[in-house]
């Protein structure tokens, strides 16, 4: 799956184009690398995203098309900084 589908499926971020944006400007990393929107994400990847007031890390746990609002947070790991 894309890293900008997957960002608004586990509602990380509230819209796809969004995600889009945040990778196209270079604020997300997977595995330590800068990506584009088109990414292919996997389970395992250690993904970062940049905000103006910081980051969040996180580690891909599941991959879905689509899941319910309850279920989102199942898809991923916050890690500590």
């Amino acid at each position: 799956m894309r890293i900008d589908k997957f960002l608004k499926v586990s509602r990380l971020l509230k819209r796809r184009t969004l995600a889009a944006e945040a990778a196209d400007c270079g604020r997300v990393q997977i595995n330590g690398r800068v990506v584009k929107p088109a990414h292919e994400v996997k389970v395992g990847d250690i993904v970062e995203i940049g905000f103006k007031s910081g980051a969040v890390k996180f580690k891909v746990l599941a991959v879905k098309e689509t899941v319910r609002k309850e279920e989102a947070e199942s898809l991923y790991e916050i890690l500590p900084e």
